[in-house]
């Protein structure tokens, strides 16, 4: 779960992480930015992101949600790809080309930068920048 923070930019974000989640966090962002280059830096909900795509929420909301996002979280870090192709979620889809990682729906959870398979994630996120978006379910879309 998101740890509260008191940051409210992305430059606050990574000053507040511990020291030995800074280099990892940084070479993602970057790599990020590198490879998605259409994806905006943003920050919201609690932790970095890049681009933004309008989505319902369980309220009936629509508010800006971000395409990518990352997070540091108590044992792992976390990237977060709200993006659909077709109708299957883009990290699940290349989940086993990932890398020693564990994947949900839309989230990758890894302990290690090195655990990644970058040459993946870079496909991952050039198909998010093309796919924004996550699938509706009956409760909010």
């Amino acid at each position: 779960m998101f740890k509260p923070i008191n940051a409210k930019t992305n430059e606050e974000y990574f000053a507040q992480l511990p020291i030995e989640r800074r280099a990892p966090m940084a070479f993602i962002d970057q790599f990020i930015k590198e490879n998605a280059p259409g994806l905006k830096p943003e920050f919201g909900y609690n932790m970095p992101g890049y681009g933004s795509f309008k989505y319902k929420n369980y309220k009936k909301e629509i508010i800006n949600w971000p395409v990518v996002s990352i997070a540091s979280q108590k044992n792992y870090i976390s990237i977060y790809i709200c993006a659909v192709e077709g109708k299957e979620y883009i990290a699940e889809k290349y989940k086993k080309e990932l890398g020693k990682v564990n994947v949900g729906k839309s989230c990758i959870r890894f302990k290690n930068v090195e655990d990644l398979n970058l040459d993946t994630l870079k496909t991952v996120l050039k198909l998010a920048e093309k796919f924004p978006g996550l699938i509706q379910n009956e409760k909010n879309g």
